[in-house]
């Protein structure tokens, strides 16, 4: 969410943002909003001045036993004025709020312009895709050929993008939540949080899903909403709340259930685990100063690294260019894994900084040390990583020519020592 006194200061800067999404520019019409909301308050406070006069001038008329009637109509009159002026300005307030919480946030200077995922800049890469002597086959195959992976009981059971998964790739699933949760806390010092999966509505507008993305969300017959990803809970932890910054970073990790309609996904990834309604995402979440957002976002992003790395799978590191920017965030780098079945990558994590604009949305403020000002806090969010993708990748790169799955070094412990998945 935008700072209107920012849109007042630099309304150029703020169109040329906008621009660099596509979209028109809006600093005018906000600015015409936020002058009639001023004019408003202005009005109301000189009102009340002259009521508070002209109250004071009747206790004198009063005792001096002089007629006060022109002022208690006057009084009067003030009274029903202010609670117009006041009706006005609330209007005039929820139009110009409703109009900001639409915006998307402004890209960072150095996101690549673009109007979709083919303009995307790629930064880096890491490990050399899995060759085999033999046609490779999708996750999807191997699970079914397994008896492992069941897309028709789950079908029976809550209908399309859902899987059952049995036996060992069940347990690899949980395997690797647990292997990223112990890396995660371990080595990157984040701490691990375990939070609801349906919040309010406010949340998901901190968060800034609501209310544009509505679409994209399950919600319950009470008004409460599953959440599409744990950035939700995790960066309202401190809603509301001012946070000292000797106290930042803040850094939390959760291993939860995710739940997206994927209202726009129509026809596509229709096979497979690749885009479920519902699934597993270990979700890092950084709350910090604006000082150090942007070498935190670095940070994050090897901290996802590290998980793919120790599994020994091959993935590019690309950023996202302005059209296909998430409307919350102000750059994302996103880490897509390479698909030995697809033969191509695919993205497995998003990191993405927020700057400031998540936290005028819940009002998450932090104070330097020794001052009483206070500043809003940064926000950074990043899968580390969504498990179903990884156990997708791990299958892939890892089959044999009979259709088993060799269970990579450092999972094992996870698994009991088993070192190979085939069929029982």
């Amino acid at each position: 969410m935008f700072d209107i006194k920012a849109i007042r200061d630099n309304p150029a800067a703020f169109d040329a943002g906008l621009a660099r999404r596509g979209l028109e520019p809006r600093s005018a019409d906000l600015l015409d909003l936020d002058a009639r909301r001023r004019a408003l308050i202005t009005e109301a406070q000189e009102a009340q001045s002259r009521r508070n006069a002209a109250s004071k001038d009747i206790g004198r008329a009063k005792k001096a036993g002089e007629d006060a009637q022109a002022l208690i109509d006057e009084v009067a009159g003030l009274k029903t004025r202010l609670a117009e002026l006041e009706a006005e300005r609330d209007r005039v307030e929820t139009q110009l709020t409703e109009a900001l919480a639409w915006l998307p946030n402004t890209p960072a200077d150095d996101v690549p312009d673009g109007a979709d995922e083919n303009d995307n800049v790629e930064l880096r890469r890491w490990g050399t895709p899995a060759a085999f002597d033999f046609e490779p086959r999708e996750h999807f195959a191997l699970g079914e050929a397994l008896g492992q992976m069941d897309f028709e009981a789950a079908a029976a059971l809550s209908g399309s993008r859902f899987v059952v998964l049995k036996g060992a790739l069940a347990r690899l699933e949980r395997a690797l939540g647990q292997f990223m949760l112990d890396v995660q806390t371990a080595d990157h010092g984040y701490e691990e949080v375990t939070t609801p999966v349906l919040v309010r509505e406010d949340a998901l507008f901190g968060t800034g899903q609501l209310p544009k993305f509505a679409d994209d969300l399950f919600r319950t017959t009470d008004d409460r909403w599953l959440i599409p990803t744990a950035e939700v809970t995790l960066t309202n932890l401190h809603r509301e709340q001012i946070v000292e910054e000797e106290s930042l970073p803040r850094r939390y990790a959760a291993l939860t259930y995710c739940f997206r309609s994927e209202a726009g996904a129509a026809g596509r990834d229709t096979r497979g685990m690749i885009r479920q309604h519902q699934f597993n995402k270990v979700e890092l979440v950084s709350v910090t100063t604006p000082e150090a957002g942007e070498a935190e976002q670095e940070r994050k992003v090897g901290c996802a690294e590290a998980i793919l790395q120790k599994l020994g799978l091959a993935y590019r590191v690309v950023s996202l260019c302005t059209g296909d920017l998430g409307a919350t965030m102000r750059r994302t780098y996103d880490i897509e894994v390479w698909l030995a079945g697809q033969q191509r990558y695919r993205e497995i994590s998003s990191v993405s900084w927020a700057g400031d604009y998540q936290a005028r949305r819940m009002n998450l403020r932090c104070r330097p040390k020794g001052e009483r000002e206070t500043r809003f806090c940064h926000t950074l969010n990043g899968s580390g990583l969504a498990v179903g993708r990884t156990l997708i990748a791990v299958m892939e790169a890892y089959q044999a020519a009979d259709g088993s799955i060799a269970v990579p070094e450092v999972l094992k412990p996870y698994m009991g020592g088993l070192e190979r998945i085939a069929a029982s």
